[in-house]
């Protein structure tokens, strides 16, 4: 799936050991996804229970033969095609990584960083306005160079250089990775995953981040004393909700992820399934189809690069590296986001979609918090779902620290 044709500004393609990339899929790994899909053996369901017991059978059937017969792959791969893609061997680990520079000589270095189960498709509706804003109506100084790596694990960032591959190694690898591209001074954006891994960079490097910008961040108590006195009501909901969570795959990708992995490595219509389900739960409108809020083929590129690259089972160790390895059972035994446990002191803004479960006493306590945004709409997937309300808090975040 490698080829090139495109460099890295200011360095050969060979330096520092980036080399070319481009997505090229194999025409018998098309053929034999449409197969799979033709022959899936279908289970039945208790009748009348759509969403409650998961993804309801007609519903995956229609969309599965859509992806069959409808979905046109060619056009998402030349799309994602159409930007600056590399890999690069870091600390033993491969690392694909798009490289979107703004026109702008000047502009800031801004790393992002997808989440589970996304990847870098995740951005691409942000990638204009935020490399080139002069050309979506805005001042050329609000311009940024993207740097949108798959994260170790996930998308053609395989395979996994060995255990222990846990938020703290991946923030060393991403900070070697801007240094390799010649950004010493660089800001992060990190939602889900990312937003774990985000603020580790930080703690690892602080001298050398701008700011952490994060969405859908997870806090959790501590069990110090009042910690859950005077919650707001928005806030009480938040925590209930977080505790009422289905965290059914939390608890595969983290106890068992080798063993999840080979129903979903195997059958198209069961990977399809489990991340659709994500798709259903954590967007908004919360009584809507997931592709009310994300765009259907957008949804199911997600999907193809997970099936294409077999990365069920790799993109879910960093749960069992965070949850299982490092002995965290259960939020309310006081997990701290930080595989290191020293809190973060860069200058941080917290972006609260309509769907987050964010508690910001928690946050304050963690992070060094100086902007924090609430919004009335959008979901866990804002870069997709929202992607104007991420890029004007991108764009205030880092103005302000400028």
């Amino acid at each position: 799936m490698a080829g090139g044709g495109h460099s890295v500004a200011g360095m050969t393609t060979t330096e520092h050991g980036i080399r070319p990339f481009t997505v090229d899929v194999p025409q018998a790994h098309l053929d034999d996804l449409r197969a799979r899909l033709a022959s899936t053996r279908w289970p039945d369901e208790p009748p009348g229970v759509g969403w409650s017991r998961g993804v309801p059978v007609g519903y995956l059937k229609e969309l599965a033969e859509y992806w069959r017969t409808g979905f046109d792959w060619r056009a998402q791969e030349a799309a994602l095609n159409a930007y600056p893609q590399y890999l690069a061997t870091v600390d033993g680990q491969n690392v694909h990584f798009l490289h979107v520079r703004s026109p702008e000589p000047d502009a800031t270095p801004l790393l992002l960083l997808h989440g589970w189960p996304g990847g870098v498709t995740d951005f691409l509706d942000v990638f204009g306005p935020l490399a080139d804003p002069a050309a979506h109506g805005r001042a050329p100084a609000q311009a940024f160079h993207l740097v949108v790596p798959s994260l170790p694990g996930f998308g053609f960032s395989t395979p996994l250089a060995g255990p222990g591959m846990g938020t703290g190694r991946m923030a060393g690898v991403l900070a070697e990775l801007m240094s390799r591209l010649g950004y010493e001074q660089f800001g992060v954006h990190g939602y889900d995953t990312g937003s774990w891994v985000g603020p580790e960079i930080g703690r690892q490097v602080p001298d050398r981040l701008l700011g952490v910008h994060v969405q859908a961040l997870l806090t959790f108590p501590v069990g110090a004393e009042g910690e859950l006195d005077g919650l707001s009501e928005a806030e009480q909901r938040r925590w209930q909700r977080m505790q009422d969570f289905n965290d059914g795959y939390l608890q595969c990708n983290s106890k068992r992820p080798q063993t999840v992995a080979y129903g979903l490595h195997d059958s198209p219509v069961g990977q399809l399934a489990w991340i659709v389900e994500k798709f259903k739960e954590l967007t908004e409108p919360a009584d809507g189809l997931p592709e009310d809020a994300v765009d259907r083929d957008r949804i199911l590129t997600d999907v193809s690069l997970y099936w294409f690259t077999g990365t069920a089972g790799s993109a879910a160790q960093i749960y069992y590296e965070e949850m299982t390895a490092n002995a965290w059972t259960d939020p309310g035994d006081g997990w701290d986001d930080s595989s290191t446990g020293r809190p973060a002191s860069v200058p941080t803004g917290v972006l609260v979609s309509a769907h987050d479960v964010t508690i910001r006493r928690w946050a304050e306590r963690d992070h060094d918090v100086v902007r924090w945004t609430e919004l009335d709409r959008g979901g866990h997937f804002l870069a997709m779902e929202a992607p104007d309300l991420l890029v004007a808090d991108l764009r205030a975040f880092f103005a302000a620290l400028a």
